[in-house]
């Protein structure tokens, strides 16, 4: 849940920014590229913090070096994070992000059936897990540029 807290915290706080003089910021769509890229780098700290065992439970068993894959999608995020700012990237980040995305969910719903937690605190269950998968694929997706013309 608080990765969704910190996209719609960071969007505001972006348009806020915008709408006191940060040019930048002055619209919607640099809003939501910035308010996914501060929300990838909350979710990649986890890929080595004390919450790394956790994410390793989530992947499934039947994957090899389920070590190395939570390491890799940690890589893959912060890249994501960089790519979706820089307009000669933002692109090609956010349909690698959204491919990242459905390529990890298989993790969210093991860790929603099998009750997992992530730093102590239990995961949502199956439906929100979903709901909050879609919403974020969705915030990628407009934060492509393709959207932002």
């Amino acid at each position: 849940m608080a990765p969704f807290i910190v996209l719609i915290a960071s969007f505001l706080l972006f348009r806020v920014a915008g709408f006191f003089g940060w040019a930048y910021f002055d619209g919607w769509h640099p809003s939501l590229q910035g308010a996914v890229a501060v929300m990838l780098l909350l979710t990649a700290t986890a890929h080595w913090g004390k919450r790394r065992s956790d994410l390793i439970r989530m992947v499934p068993p039947s994957f090899p070096r389920r070590d190395l894959i939570v390491t890799a999608t940690g890589w893959l995020e912060i890249a994501a994070a960089i790519g979706i700012m820089i307009p000669a990237t933002s692109e090609a980040a956010s349909v690698c992000l959204t491919v990242l995305l459905i390529a990890m969910f298989p993790a969210n719903v093991r860790a929603a059936r099998e009750k997992l937690t992530i730093g102590g605190k239990p995961v949502p269950g199956l439906f929100v897990r979903t709901l909050l998968q879609l919403i974020f694929i969705t915030a990628v997706i407009l934060a492509s540029p393709i959207f932002g013309q």
